[in-house]
């Protein structure tokens, strides 16, 4: 019984839980990345380029057996995906600061505390 019931402390601890959810999103945010490179970016960016290479498809750039075209896209993909992480952690930073205010004066138990102490140092 012990072992389950430290095996149930351990998965429904914030940590795991959170990490949990953090994959899902993952999971999900990568998959709009994907369609904002394959449905947005490519047709509207590099289509045209591509055709002035006589390159229709990125996918489909080859050189000799090596398909490089794939794996341009997947570059695409990731410098898309880091700069949006990018943003979002500078965004949440500004907010964080945002968030920390300035350290509360001293409390009126405080101020009479120090009030006494510096007449108990006249004397």
């Amino acid at each position: 019984m012990g072992m389950l019931k430290d095996f149930k402390d351990f998965a429904l601890k914030g940590n795991v839980v959170d990490l949990a959810v953090a994959v899902i999103i993952g999971g999900a945010f990568g998959t709009i990345v994907s369609s904002l490179v394959d449905d947005v970016i490519t047709p509207l960016l590099l289509t045209p380029a591509l055709k002035l290479a006589h390159a229709e498809n990125i996918d489909a750039l080859k050189w000799g057996t090596v398909a490089y075209g794939k794996f341009l896209s997947a570059i695409i993909k990731f410098i898309i995906i880091a700069f949006i992480l990018f943003l979002l952690v500078r965004a949440m930073k500004r907010i964080m600061k945002k968030e920390e205010a300035a350290p509360a004066g001293p409390t009126p138990t405080e101020k009479l505390l120090t009030e006494i102490r510096d007449e108990l140092k006249k004397r």
